[in-house]
């Protein structure tokens, strides 16, 4: 049990209330005491059955699908423990979403990912904790302080402990957007990496180009963030396995797959999707090939930093 000298508590939302159990479990402490329903219109309804007046509040939201309703319980949340007099409210947020956008592409584009960060704060957010954004440069969005954790250190340990021949693995980012957080993975296991070169003719479809690197007769590693609709990785799979991988394994810390997601996980060539649990998946998502990894040790060991005001980034030192 932590103690000092304000409570800690922590709440969630519907999004994601397994994990949040978890890491209130680690803690030891419970789950607040709060429902989060919705009136028969089919507005969110919050009712927080416990005093938070003068505590350290961490609420645990995910803002996946349906990511609208998600986002609004943490928002309205956040305002109800502001106007109940927490001490400190910080948005615990392991799947950021919105963050694809956050940048204008092309003429006229919204950023959304700028919009949330200023929904959060207006709502009244004094911190964010959170994983892997899509792109770092929206912790630069949030005016409040915003600590960032990695998933590369969970998914890379879980591959060391596979004890592969070194010699033979080679981690493979699957575009160019992903080649740094390739070469974290990489170095962690003591390998070369290789790129996948594809072309994006429109939305949520891809064409593999070419890949640079040695893969033939190699394991393979693919490493992203996120698998949406899982286009890109099964495609980049299928695709490193005609020319001459030996075996494909896949991971990435946010599983939001929706739409065809699974289906093509099943009939690719991936032999296993590493994946943590930042974004609940659905039993009937839980195929054979999906593996799923917990991220609650890692944040409730940030939610004890913050609370005791000690250092979050001696988490990867």
């Amino acid at each position: 049990m932590i103690t000092h000298g304000k409570d800690i508590k922590i709440f969630t939302g519907n999004s994601n209330p397994d994990l949040a159990k978890e890491i209130a479990d680690i803690l030891g402490v419970p789950v607040g005491d709060a429902e989060v329903g919705r009136f028969s219109d089919g507005e969110i309804s919050v009712n927080i059955n416990e005093t938070v007046r003068g505590a350290d509040v961490f609420v645990v939201q995910s803002t996946c699908a349906p990511v609208n309703d998600n986002l609004m319980e943490l928002l309205i949340l956040i305002d109800a423990f502001k106007r109940a007099s927490a001490g400190r409210i910080t948005a615990v947020i392991p799947y950021y979403g919105y963050a694809r956008q956050d940048r204008k592409a092309k003429a006229r584009d919204p950023i959304t990912a700028k919009l949330v960060a200023n929904l959060i704060t207006s709502a009244g957010a004094d911190r964010v904790l959170t994983m892997d954004l899509h792109a770092s440069q929206i912790q630069g969005y949030f005016d409040i302080p915003l600590d960032h954790l990695l998933g590369v250190p969970i998914l890379s340990k879980y591959f060391q402990e596979m004890n592969f021949n070194e010699e033979e693995v080679v981690v493979v980012s699957p575009d160019l957007g992903s080649v740094t957080r390739a070469r974290k993975v990489a170095d962690r296991l003591h390998a070369p990496i290789a790129i996948i070169d594809k072309r994006r003719p429109k939305a949520n479809v891809c064409e593999v180009m070419n890949v640079i690197g040695d893969i033939k007769d190699k394991t393979v590693i693919l490493v992203d963030d996120m698998i949406d609709t899982a286009g890109t990785i099964t495609k980049g799979a299928n695709a490193l396995m005609d020319l001459g991988a030996k075996e494909v394994y896949a991971c990435c810390t946010h599983a939001v797959l929706s739409g065809p997601a699974v289906e093509r996980i099943q009939k690719s060539a991936i032999k296993e999707l590493v994946t943590l649990n930042t974004v609940r998946i659905s039993e009937e998502k839980r195929i054979d090939k999906i593996k799923i990894l917990s991220v609650a040790p890692i944040f409730a060991e940030a939610i004890k930093r913050i609370y005791e005001d000690m250092s979050v980034s001696k988490l990867f030192s």
